[in-house]
C-alpha cells in the first residue's frame, strides 16, 4: 500500500516535563507528540522523522549524555503494564523494549557513560528500577520512596549513584552492581516538608538543586547528605517545575506560572526573571551555542530565550487539546481554520504559523465554517451559540443567541451568503437568515432524535442533507423546510457529504462502513469497509470527485477512488482517533487534525492531483 507523504506536523506535547531535547549535531531536536515522537530540523520544519512503538502518550523522556540514545516512557490503561523504550539516534530504530512499570512511567535517567538507565514508575507503581542497556535486562529495582516519586536523576559523573524525590523524599541511592542492589540514604532536611517536581546535579556532583511545588528550590550537598540552602525568598508561584544551569553557571528555574527565573548558585537570590504567556514552563532545553535556550510552556507554545537579559521570542504554538472541525475557506488554499477548547485558529499552509486566535474562555468551539465570501468564520459554541468572527482581525461581528439547546454540533454556509443552516446537540436543524442588521430563524425541523453531527447544502441552495446519531440522514427542502427523503442504518452517522455532480450521496458512521446513497431515491448503491478496527468519524470529497479521504479511530487517514471504491494510499502519523480531515481546494493537500491536538498536512499523490 503507498503511503501519503507528510508534508508538516503542527503539534507539540507540553505537559511532558523536558519535552524538547536539542541533539548535539546542533541541527536537529526531539520532541513528543501524542504516543509518537518527532525528530525534526530546527529551522526547517517540514525535515522531520516520526519514531513510532509506543501504544499510549509519552509521558517522559530522556537522551543519553553521548547523544547516542533516547530513552521514553509512556501511559496505559489500569492494571497493563507501560514500556520504556530505547531508540537508537542514527538508525531512529528501537533498541530495547523495557517492561516492568505498571500503569505510567514517571521518569527516565541515563548515566554518564551510557550503560544504565534508572526508570521511576508512577503512583500505582512507585519503583526504581536499574537497566543494563547492553542486555536490555533489569538489574535491580526497589521501591522508591514511602508516598509518589516524582523524578529521577544519575550523577555526573558517577555511575554508581542515583537520585530520586517526590513528595516528602530526596534520596540519594547507591547502586551495588555486584550484588545487584540498590540501597537508600535519606537526605537530611531539617523540618522541611516538601513535594519535590524536579531534582538538577551541577558539574562537579557536589550540589544537587530540588525544585519544589511550593516555588522554592532547596539545595544539598550530596556528599554529606545535608540541606545547605533554601531560596528564593519570594517564592515563585506554582511551583518550580523544571531547574538548569546557564553557561555562566548560574541557576535558571522555570515555574508553573510562565515565569523563568535566573538565580544565583549560592544564596538562589533571584538575579533576573521574565514571564512567558501559555501555561507554565515544561521545558528548560539549552542551545549548543551557549548563547540561548529553548522553552516551553504546559499550553504548547515554545519560545526560543537569550540568556542575556532573558529575550523572549514566539517560536511556534499548536492546540494543547483535541481538535473538533478543520475548514478551508472556498476556493482558496493558503490558509484554514481549526477549533478545538476555548479556541479558534487560523494557520498559514504552506509555513504553517498561527495567524490568528479567537479565544472565549470555558466552552467548546464544536464546529467552524467560512461564509462564502470568506467575509466571516461561523462557529458553533457549546453553549448552545452561534458567533461569526472577522477572519482578519478576529472581531466578534455578531452572535445568534440561543441557537440551539445543549450546544450547536453542526454548521454550514449556503451558496446564498444570507442563509445559514445550524444543527443542535438535541436534534433540531434550523435556517437562519444573517443580514449586517439582523439574524432571523427562517425554518426550525425537530425530527432527529440526537446530535446533529454534520450538514453538507446543495450547489442550488434547494436542499441539505443532515446526518444524525439516530441512525438517520434526512435530505431536507430548504425553501418548505420539510423532509424531502431520509436514509437509515443502524449506526451513528458522523459524516455526511454530496459528490460535486451531486447525482450520489456518501456517508460514514460507527458502523465502520462508508455507504454510496442515490440522492434521489435514497436507496444504497455501493457499502465498503472503511476500516477494520475502529469507527470511521469524518469524509471529505476532492472537487473534481475522482477521490475521497477518510479518517477515524484506528488513526489512520485513507485516501480512496472514488469509482473503485479502493484505498490508493494511508497516512500514518496520528497518535489519537482523528476527528476530522478535509482536502484543499487545489488538491494539492489534505490535513487532517486529532484528539491528542495535532494538525499534519499530507501531500497528496501527483497521478491524483491534476485528475
Amino acid at each position: 500500500m503507498e503511503h501519503l507523504e507528510l508534508n508538516a506536523v503542527i503539534g507539540f506535547a507540553g505537559s511532558v516535563i523536558n519535552g524538547i531535547i536539542l541533539l548535539p549535531d546542533r541541527k536537529s531536536m526531539v520532541f513528543a507528540l501524542g504516543s509518537t515522537i518527532v525528530k525534526r530540523d530546527i529551522v526547517n520544519p517540514t525535515d522531520q522523522q516520526f519514531l513510532q512503538g509506543h501504544s499510549d502518550r509519552v509521558t517522559c523522556m530522556s537522551l543519553s549524555p553521548s547523544g547516542k540514545y533516547l530513552a521514553s516512557g509512556q501511559v496505559t490503561h489500569l492494571g497493563f503494564q507501560a514500556d520504556v523504550i530505547v531508540w537508537d539516534m542514527e538508525s531512529l530504530e528501537i533498541v530495547h523494549r523495557l517492561r516492568l512499570h505498571k500503569v505510567r512511567v514517571e521518569a527516565v535517567s541515563f548515566s554518564c557513560n551510557d550503560k544504565w538507565l534508572a526508570s521511576i514508575g508512577g503512583e500505582d507503581d512507585n519503583s526504581l528500577v536499574v537497566w543494563n542497556l547492553e542486555t536490555g535486562k533489569a538489574v535491580c529495582g526497589s521501591p522508591a520512596a514511602n508516598d509518589v516519586c516524582h523524578t529521577v536523576k544519575w550523577a555526573r559523573h558517577n555511575e554508581f549513584i542515583i537520585i530520586t524525590a517526590g513528595k516528602g523524599s530526596l534520596r540519594v541511592w547507591d547502586f551495588d552492581l555486584a550484588n545487584r542492589k540498590v540501597r537508600p540514604s535519606d537526605c537530611n532536611l531539617g523540618k522541611l516538608q516538601r513535594t519535590i517536581n524536579y531534582v538538577f546535579v551541577d558539574d562537579t556532583d557536589e550540589f544537587c538543586y530540588a525544585g519544589t511545588a511550593s516555588g522554592d528550590i532547596l539545595k544539598v550537598n550530596m556528599r554529606s547528605r545535608l540541606f545547605r540552602h533554601l531560596g528564593p525568598k519570594t517564592r515563585m508561584s506554582q511551583g518550580v517545575v523544571c531547574i538548569e544551569m546557564t553557561p555562566h553557571g548560574e541557576i535558571i528555574a522555570g515555574a508553573g506560572d510562565g515565569t523563568i527565573s535566573v538565580l544565583h548558585p549560592e544564596s538562589l537570590k533571584v538575579l533576573n526573571s521574565t514571564k512567558l504567556d501559555g501555561g507554565g514552563i515544561t521545558c528548560i532545553a539549552p542551545h549548543t551555542s551557549g548563547q540561548l535556550f529553548f522553552a516551553a510552556t504546559s499550553q504548547c507554545s515554545t519560545f526560543v530565550v537569550k540568556y542575556e537579559g532573558l529575550a523572549t521570542e514566539l517560536r511556534s504554538t499548536c492546540h494543547s487539546t483535541k481538535i473538533h472541525d478543520v475548514v478551508y475557506p472556498a476556493g482558496y488554499s493558503e490558509l484554514f481554520a481549526t477549533s478545538s477548547k476555548q479556541d479558534i485558529r487560523v494557520w498559514n499552509a504552506r509555513t504553517c504559523a498561527e495567524l490568528l486566535r479567537v479565544q472565549i474562555p470555558n466552552l467548546d468551539c464544536d464546529c467552524i465554517c467560512f461564509s462564502r465570501d470568506g467575509r466571516a468564520i461561523l462557529s458553533g459554541w457549546s453553549d448552545g451559540k452561534i458567533r461569526a468572527f472577522g477572519p482578519q482581525s478576529g472581531k466578534l461581528l455578531y452572535v445568534i443567541n440561543d441557537a440551539h439547546v445543549g450546544g450547536v454540533t453542526a454548521i454550514a454556509c449556503a451558496n446564498d451568503p444570507e442563509r445559514l443552516v445550524s444543527g443542535g446537540f438535541d436534534g433540531s436543524v434550523r435556517v437562519w437568515r444573517v443580514t449586517a442588521e439582523s439574524r432571523v430563524m427562517l425554518g426550525s425541523m425537530k425530527e432527529h432524535k440526537a446530535t446533529v453531527n454534520c450538514i453538507k447544502v446543495r450547489g442550488n441552495d434547494m436542499e441539505f442533507v443532515t446526518a444524525s446519531s439516530d441512525g438517520s440522514c434526512i435530505i431536507w427542502d430548504m425553501r418548505r423546510f420539510v423532509r424531502n427523503n431520509s436514509l437509515f442504518a443502524s449506526t451513528f452517522f458522523k459524516a455526511v457529504l454530496y459528490h460535486p455532480d451531486e447525482s450520489q450521496l456518501l456517508t460514514t458512521g460507527t458502523d465502520r462502513k462508508i455507504t454510496n446513497w442515490d440522492a434521489y431515491d435514497g436507496s444504497a448503491i455501493r457499502i465498503v469497509d472503511g476500516s477494520t478496527s475502529a469507527e470511521v468519524n469524518t469524509l471529505d470529497i476532492a472537487g473534481s470527485g475522482e477521490f475521497f479521504v477518510s479518517g477515524g479511530g484506528d488513526k489512520v487517514v485513507k485516501l480512496w477512488h472514488y469509482d473503485e471504491g479502493q484505498t490508493q494510499a494511508i497516512g500514518i502519523g496520528h497518535s489519537g482517533a482523528i476527528t476530522k480531515v478535509v482536502v484543499s481546494p487545489d488538491q494539492r493537500n489534505i490535513v487532517s487534525v486529532g484528539d491528542e491536538g495535532a494538525i499534519l498536512i499530507w501531500n497528496i499523490p501527483e497521478r491524483l492531483r491534476d485528475a
